[in-house]
């Protein structure tokens, strides 16, 4: 099945007369305004279509998931298609490592890390093809998309966005093509989440023009990091930069990034050097995660990322950015590719176990009817439906909205992007964070009851369920932990992303909100024109219009977020006035703070679906995403119906329409299953599974 490279052309069959709605209007704003909590179905089953009409609805679809770099979805697609990429439980830990670092080396044979890297440093400089290329290794192994992320997109990362021409010209041509393998050191035993409080140093030798790095506790040792075990020869190690200039004591001038080398040609660990192995983990096997310690290590001065700051030959130190917390902030914001890579591939590995269950699903039955004679396909059964069919919807929004992001990411990092807008890149960071901690936490519930929903068949490793269970695990607190991440786009949400708060202790952050205006609510990205016309279309009382009106919806997933913020704010400004503990009324308002960032990660992923079913040129794909779309509001809604139901946005009545409505279109979706996971597009080799076969 090919996949189109251009908008599918008017004469396709779902196409032949002139669309005068359109994406945007019949299938979307102008929806019913009964009480029926789903409108009658207006897509054609799959049963219904003939094989060419079902391939091109296949196809119409993919291009809209898609999004701005299909043509390099196409090419990982093609390049991928092969069965021997997928994980082989057999192998041992080494065997296994040995096999990702050699597909490695088959990827950058041709060309596959060089998106990443600027086109004056060896590279192609397409930033959104990198990602999206990193994305496409999910449907793989994640052992290779996390290996090929630490290498080119953290270690790389670090090197061509903190370093400069002198770090370029020496490191980055040799990271593209692996003859320098290198880690990324930042995490350690005692502190992961808060890297401001990092124990590693590095402390400047001005008489010998080095920096001299060093663990001085267990706690400080780098822990955790992939390649560290065996295959790195390079680390980018973040530490507490320590100098002084002639007429000043040696001072912290906080986290650094330094290249350190950490071993020799033949893999031994270099003088001061101790690396050690993690060993076996609860997955990702052909990942070599260890330990780093150091012990007075030297490393020339040349060696500092000084792309942010440098120290001169005296010890001087000296920064365009003043004020250390935003110094510090500006750092680790240039390494959210990272961060955005993690919830791509998260998305990817989502979409492939609901596309191995639900093909699962559609071949195995169980038990007879009461009248018949021949058992029931799996799923028939609504629970069955209920398992598995809301998750292939949130799949669809989440994948909307991490195109975006990765857009965003691609225009602010490239240069495309208004310099002028000093919060852009702020508001990405939050974005980032949030759709990180959303995305991973979805995929490793996805993947989970993917693997139930298979029963025995979805336990044993050749069915490859179990192993992407154990592979995608870590990914809910790698690069960022999900309920610190979340915490973080709250914390933006109600301090409007003021650098004001940056570095702030909680205590300190409560006490900002606390002189805030009391009017202070959720400050929102630029409204969409379609969302601004869908919200002006509905009724302002979500009670008195469908619930299938896509305005309506709107309007009780941002009632939903302002009114968080809105009592969040005044819930910590009143424990403050009673003199309590900052910190305490801090740590006291947790729950209400993720419940901020949760919705408001919620309402942008909507929104984001909304916006690409607008840009659907397809009516039959535009129509079927639309019921997509409607399930996984319903389905949000039906999730979180006791808050909706406690502050009196939803009415009882309106609560038990929201049941019918998952069920009713659950009902109507489960004859486009198999169309819905075939639009995913992973390659047919790599979902290779006896079940599938003998089921």
């Amino acid at each position: 099945m090919s996949t189109p490279t251009e908008s599918p052309s008017p004469s396709s069959p779902d196409e032949t007369t002139p669309d005068t709605t359109g994406p945007g209007h019949t299938p979307i704003a102008t929806k019913p305004t009964s009480d029926d909590p789903v409108a009658p179905a207006d897509v054609s089953a799959d049963d219904d279509l003939s094989a060419d009409e079902r391939a091109l609805l296949v196809d119409n679809l993919r291009f809209v998931l898609d999004g701005r770099w299909r043509s390099v979805r196409d090419t990982v697609r093609e390049n991928s298609n092969r069965a021997d990429l997928l994980p082989d439980p057999s192998l041992t830990l080494d065997e296994a490592r040995e096999r990702i670092l050699g597909i490695m080396r088959e990827l950058a044979s041709q060309g596959f890390a060089a998106a990443g890297f600027a086109a004056d440093h060896g590279g192609t400089g397409d930033i959104g093809a990198s990602i999206t290329a990193i994305e496409m290794l999910g449907y793989a192994d994640l052992s290779l998309m996390v290996k090929a992320g630490v290498q080119w997109g953290l270690f790389g990362g670090a090197v061509e966005n903190l370093g400069t021409e002198r770090h370029h010209q020496k490191y980055v041509p040799g990271i593209i093509d692996l003859d320098i393998l290198g880690c990324f050191a930042m995490t350690e035993t005692g502190h992961g989440s808060n890297v401001q409080a990092l124990e590693t140093t590095a402390t400047y030798d001005r008489a010998t023009r080095e920096f001299v790095i060093h663990s001085p506790t267990p706690s400080s040792r780098k822990d955790y990091i992939g390649g560290a075990a065996k295959h790195a020869r390079y680390a980018a190690v973040f530490a507490q930069l320590i100098t002084g200039g002639p007429d000043e004591e040696p001072t912290g001038r906080g986290v650094h990034c330094f290249v350190v080398p950490i071993r020799d040609e033949d893999g031994n660990d270099l003088p001061g050097i101790t690396t050690s192995d993690c060993g076996y983990k609860g997955g990702l096997a052909g990942v070599d995660n260890g330990r780093i310690m150091f012990d007075q290590v030297r490393v020339p001065a040349e060696n500092l990322l000084n792309r942010y700051a440098d120290v001169a030959e005296d010890g001087t130190y000296s920064s365009p950015i003043e004020n250390e917390n935003r110094r510090f902030f500006t750092m680790l914001g240039t390494l959210i590719r990272g961060r955005v890579s993690v919830a791509a591939t998260a998305g990817a590995a989502g979409r492939k176990a609901l596309t191995l269950a639900t093909r699962y699903g559609l071949i195995r039955k169980q038990f007879e009817a009461p009248e018949g004679t021949d058992e029931i396909t799996v799923m028939d059964y609504l629970g069955h439906q209920r398992k598995l069919l809301p998750l292939i919807a949130k799949s669809y929004a989440i994948a909307f909205a991490q195109n975006e992001i990765t857009a965003e990411l691609h225009e602010v990092q490239s240069g495309a992007a208004d310099d002028s807008d000093a919060g852009r890149q702020r508001r990405l960071e939050g974005q980032a964070a949030g759709l990180k901690a959303y995305a991973t936490w979805h995929a490793s519930h996805a993947i989970n009851v993917s693997r139930e929903a298979c029963g025995g068949a979805g336990y044993l490793d050749e069915n490859q369920l179990s192993i992407i269970r154990g592979d995608i695990d870590v990914f809910t607190t790698f690069e960022g932990d999900n309920t610190v991440m979340t915490q973080l786009i709250a914390k933006e949400l109600l301090s409007a992303y003021s650098e004001d708060v940056q570095g702030l202790s909680a205590g300190g952050w409560v006490k900002f909100i606390a002189g805030m205006a009391r009017d202070m609510v959720a400050e929102k990205t630029a409204v969409r024109q379609v969302v601004q016309t869908l919200l002006d279309s509905s009724d302002e009382d979500t009670e008195k219009s469908a619930l299938t009106n896509r305005g309506t919806q709107i309007r009780l997933f941002r009632n939903r977020e302002d009114h968080l913020v809105r009592t969040c704010a005044q819930r910590l400004r009143r424990a403050l006035d009673d003199d309590n503990d900052a910190f305490d009324v801090f740590n006291n308002a947790q729950d209400h703070l993720l419940k901020v960032g949760h919705a408001h990660i919620e309402r942008v992923v909507l929104e984001a679906f909304i916006e690409a079913i607008e840009n659907c040129d397809s009516r039959s794909a535009a129509e079927l995403l639309g019921k997509v779309c409607d399930l996984f509001v319903y389905s949000a809604l039906e999730a979180d119906l006791s808050w909706f139901m406690m502050h009196r946005h939803i009415s009882v009545e309106r609560a038990k329409a929201v049941r019918r409505g998952v069920n009713e279109l659950c009902q109507e979706l489960r004859p486009h299953a198999r169309t819905l996971v075939d639009a995913f597009g992973v390659p047919e080799e790599l979902l290779r599974a006896p079940m599938l076969v003998n089921g």
